[in-house]
């Protein structure tokens, strides 16, 4: 193992240390890349991915869409509520949660809890980009998708701030996001800068 490699590590260790018992929990807007992200991030700490949405799926025995379909956006986000925080009480653990689960008072009182929240925060471009070579988003399914986003992005943006970190997602290497979540924690945790020294990521 090089001395990057040990850097590396040793970050991790002093990370997963002062995170204890809790998660790491992604939110954001849909096409911020909580679940790709989070699963690189939880790769590079060497703890568990969980991805509440398709946890959610599993409970309800149906996709999210036909969640909202047949039941309606008021019974998704109850039964969203009850499982994250059924998920919140199995960390450490790196946990993507949906856009709007952040935003449901109960639910974000349990991430406040019992994680850590990490905020990727993307542009309208970025978010439009990524969110067009997807059909599977409830809640953009019209005609107007750039309407109803931006709308979204208005409500959810002030209550996404209130993360304990946030770091703009973009399009560079996933690895370069990962590096700079990292990075927020560490400085979240009050953790030495020269511990963090080695945890350096190049696009």
């Amino acid at each position: 193992m090089d001395t990057k490699q040990k850097d590396r590590q040793a970050v991790s260790v002093a990370l997963v240390d002062a995170l204890g018992p809790r998660s790491i929990v992604m939110v954001g807007m849909m096409g911020a890349g909580k679940t790709t992200v989070g699963r690189r991030l939880a790769a590079r700490l060497g703890i568990p991915f969980t991805d509440a949405d398709a946890e959610i799926e599993h409970a309800a025995g149906q996709s999210i869409g036909d969640i909202f379909a047949n039941h309606g956006e008021e019974a998704f986000r109850d039964g969203e509520r009850k499982v994250i925080a059924r998920l919140l009480e199995s960390g450490p653990q790196v946990l993507a949660t949906g856009g709007g689960a952040f935003v449901c008072d109960e639910t974000r009182a349990q991430i406040e809890k019992a994680g850590v929240s990490v905020w990727l925060r993307a542009d309208f471009d970025t978010l439009m980009r990524r969110v067009r070579r997807r059909s599977t988003r409830p809640l953009l399914s019209g005609d107007d998708r750039e309407q109803v986003l931006a709308k979204l992005m208005s409500e959810r943006y002030p209550v996404y701030s209130r993360a304990d970190v946030t770091v703009t997602t973009r399009d560079v290497p996933h690895e370069v996001i990962v590096g700079e979540i990292v990075k927020a924690l560490m400085a979240h945790f009050g953790l030495a800068e020269a511990t963090a020294q080695g945890d350096h990521d190049e696009p």
